[in-house]
């Protein structure tokens, strides 16, 4: 039996019912019923056959309200196997929407490895970035530039750590969403405008389901085929890579959970359990898509220093000298594109006077001779631009 200090009950006391709403819907009870001046919630145990039952009081009125509340933690604090100091503070934090990292390292649960929780949470950071930069984009990017916006980093930045939890090693971290204006009249709630942070994790679980099916299915089948099909609906090699580093050089499979704050609108998550065997695929599934689709939309910049036409007009070949914007690591290299006439009268100009040029394609050939094809702009850099 779980009984809590004369602090915690005065903490207890200061708690607002809908702190006690929103902690209880974002970890899966369900409302049942009314009880006057409260209500009845319950939620499923796993191995035990009946529900649990708490009673929520809605009114801060009566006397007896702290002692409600005090019972409330209680039972929460046995439920989950914490203290009710800690069930206490988390009630008290502003809005935030959850998500629960389960390691499975070797040693006693509650404890983990130097070596495997360090590339864990450098992974949890590239996959918070790869998450922000999917919800930031205004198409998916099957091979995100390595220079973020940021809207991108000031996310990231916000991102919270907490304590961690019973079973294993749980880290648990938690995206704080910004406090809702007062509603307007006759203003519907699904007419709020969705929050960067909540757009953000919804990312991120979609791209986390589309990781496991894509390894599920290239297990299955062999292929790498399914990687390239659900990049188009968010799934990344800069995801795949991070989830890869979560799983250390043991490549150790490890689970996922959300958990949703009750002041937006969300659907039900279920968590998501990647494998070693999963890892493995999503590994070679990143590679494969960087290889595919990793160099479209490439930004070329430098400057002419070779020009070839073998008429005196038409088109022709130049060769740039330049590094990619935000790809390639800023390797310098020399890039060899065809131009239409206009574009190659601008680059035989650019090329006389010294200006820079940028040109925005796919880079088709890497290694000693690279080419870009499919020119979609060829803008020439003026030094009072």
């Amino acid at each position: 039996m779980i009984t809590i200090s004369d602090a915690e009950f005065e903490a207890a006391a200061g708690l607002s019912p809908a702190a006690l709403v929103r902690y209880l819907s974002a970890r899966r009870w369900s409302r049942t019923r009314r009880y006057g001046k409260g209500e009845l919630w319950e939620v499923a145990i796993p191995g035990e056959r009946e529900m649990r039952e708490v009673l929520v009081p809605l009114d801060r009125g009566p006397r007896d309200y702290a002692a409600r509340v005090a019972d409330l933690v209680e039972t929460l604090a046995m439920v989950e196997a914490r203290r009710p100091a800690d069930v206490l503070r988390e009630m008290s934090l502003p809005s935030a929407d959850w998500q629960f990292l389960r390691l499975t390292p070797p040693g006693p649960s509650g404890t983990a490895p130097l070596v495997d929780l360090v590339p864990a949470l450098a992974g949890l950071r590239d996959l918070m970035t790869s998450a922000a930069a999917a919800a930031a984009a205004p198409t998916p990017q099957p091979v995100q530039p390595a220079q973020k916006p940021q809207r991108v980093k000031d996310h990231v930045a916000s991102v919270r750590l907490d304590q961690t939890r019973v079973g294993s090693y749980v880290v648990a971290m938690h995206t704080p969403l910004p406090e809702a204006p007062a509603p307007e009249p006759r203003l519907e709630l699904a007419s709020r405008s969705e929050p960067f942070a909540r757009k953000v994790t919804r990312c991120l679980y979609a791209a986390l389901v589309c990781a496991d099916q894509a390894a599920t299915n290239s297990l299955g089948t062999d292929s790498l085929e399914d990687f390239a099909a659900y990049a188009n609906v968010g799934l990344s090699a800069n995801l795949c890579e991070a989830l890869v580093k979560i799983g250390g050089d043991r490549a150790a499979g490890y689970s996922f959970d959300f958990s949703w704050s009750a002041d937006l609108p969300v659907q039900p998550t279920k968590p998501i359990q990647l494998s070693h065997e999963q890892l493995g695929a999503l590994d070679a599934g990143a590679k494969d898509l960087r290889a595919r689709l990793g160099r479209r939309g490439m930004t070329l910049v430098g400057s002419v220093v070779r020009l070839h036409r073998e008429a005196p007009n038409g088109p022709g070949e130049i060769t740039v000298a330049g590094s990619f914007e935000d790809r390639d690591d800023g390797r310098f290299r020399r890039v060899r594109m065809k131009l239409e006439q206009q574009d190659y009268d601008r680059a035989a100009e650019a090329h006389r006077v010294g200006d820079e040029v940028v040109a925005k394609g796919d880079l088709t050939v890497l290694g000693s001779a690279p080419r870009m094809e499919r020119i979609v702009e060829f803008v020439v850099q003026r030094p009072d631009d």
